[in-house]
């Protein structure tokens, strides 16, 4: 006879998050070490970073599809092989193709891990989604926090990006042990006796499409600009990296609080508050210098706290029928659109650079540049332009969600005076 543990599977749970997360953390910490060391401009970093979106989208959605039929440990434990495998292979890497075949393995792994543990948390606290989802998902800027904080202080004291790397293989091993030794329940769609019929229809509806497409714009907004504050906005400020490290502590601090928060508001009606606080960071960070700049990244990462686990959460809440296929199109969408961003916005970026350079200039000879020439200082100027830029840019797209996310208030009011009066737990 099975026993479902739901406190340990939730702290492996969290773990095997802290993982992910460490990834993304750790890589936008040594984004610049590696453009150095392999001579990789912005486009191909770009093209690099965007293979981790690839492989989430990929590996959510395969996983939403199959998790139901082989189970959420079978699933998590190909996780972890993709995960081992992907940090060995980014520590040993040689230069631009092992990079990028490294970084999509771990997006694989990612991708897995959303795939079986956004289901199974909703599984396990089917009382109270999005706030178990909230507390589950403050483990993801918890490690990006960590991870940047590593990379700062093995960068004090010599360490290389190699070593950084390798430190992901602790919790990789420790959550691959725990998941091997527990029992796991069924996910909350074959619990309930949904029909697949029924999940498919549940998916195909005007909220969900509706929700879908949103997600584009909320991921790219947390994801793209977390990922790339280094890169944009560090011949701006010299410390670019603590701005990330600040952002990504307001999300620990604001996910941890999320019960209190979301029974004070609904979650339509705090993602309408959040497009707003992120569009004013936003804002702030692509026109502000000096020290108001900790003040932007601070608005900013209040603004993008809730967006991913309560756009999750407002799925399963909403349109429960579309189980753990609705949680996981939901979060492969969102990394499937920053991939893309991400590339776009790379070639975006050097083409501002190439542009701000001397006429005929080769910014590809100026990437070369010994530090303190006159080349380098040219670069370093047109680099100060180009990030602010990209961030500018960006700012349309929350603009345009808080448009969305305002009908949506509206329309669930009007959706919630026509149903029998419920209470809903948090």
């Amino acid at each position: 006879m099975q026993t479902i543990n739901r406190t340990q599977l939730f702290r492996a749970s969290c773990l095997s998050l802290l993982v992910t997360s460490l990834s993304f953390g750790i890589r936008a910490g040594i984004l610049g070490d590696l453009g150095t060391k392999f001579e990789l401009n912005a486009s191909q970093l770009g093209t690099i970073t965007a293979t981790a979106f690839w492989g989430f989208p990929l590996a959510v959605v395969i996983g939403g599809i199959i998790v139901d039929i082989i189970g959420m440990k079978r699933l998590l434990v190909m996780a972890f092989l993709f995960h081992l495998t992907g940090i060995l292979l980014t520590i040993f890497a040689t230069g631009y193709w092992t990079l990028f075949f490294s970084t999509l393995v771990i997006g694989i792994a990612n991708g897995t891990v959303e795939a079986a543990c956004n289901p199974l948390v909703t599984s396990l606290y089917t009382e109270n989604k999005t706030t178990k989802l909230s507390h589950f998902h403050l483990w993801f800027p918890g490690g990006i926090v960590i991870g940047t904080l590593i990379v700062t202080l093995f960068k004090l004291i010599g360490l290389n990006w190699q070593v950084q790397v390798g430190m992901m293989l602790i919790p990789t091993l420790i959550y691959g042990y725990l998941f091997s030794r527990l029992d796991f329940p069924v996910t909350e769609r074959v619990a309930s006796g949904v029909s697949t019929a029924g999940m498919y229809k549940a998916v195909a509806s005007p909220l969900f499409i509706f929700m879908f497409i949103c997600m584009f714009g909320t991921a790219i907004t947390e994801l793209f600009t977390g990922q790339w504050l280094d890169v944009l906005l560090k011949n701006v400020t010299s410390n670019a990296l603590l701005l990330l490290t600040l952002d990504t502590g307001v999300m620990v601090v604001g996910r941890a609080f999320a019960k209190p928060v979301l029974k004070r508001f609904s979650p339509q009606m705090v993602l309408l508050i959040s497009t707003t606080l992120a569009a004013l960071g936003l804002y702030l960070l692509s026109t502000m210098t000096g020290d108001i700049i900790f003040l932007a990244a601070i608005i900013f990462g209040m603004g993008v706290c809730f967006f991913w686990p309560t756009m999750l959460g407002f799925v399963s809440e909403n349109i429960p029928k579309s189980g753990a296929l609705g949680l996981n199109l939901m979060g492969g969408a969102g990394m499937f659109a920053v991939s893309l961003y991400t590339i776009v916005m790379g070639k975006y970026y050097d083409g501002i650079v190439a542009s701000k350079l001397p006429a005929g200039a080769d910014p590809a000879v100026y990437l070369k540049a010994a530090p303190g020439t006159d080349m380098a200082k040219a670069l370093e100027s047109a680099k100060s332009l180009a990030g602010p830029d990209v961030l500018h840019l960006t700012l349309a797209i929350p603009l345009v969600l808080i448009v969305a996310f305002a009908g949506l208030v509206f329309y669930m009011r009007g959706k919630n005076k026509t149903a029998p009066l419920t209470t809903i737990a948090v």
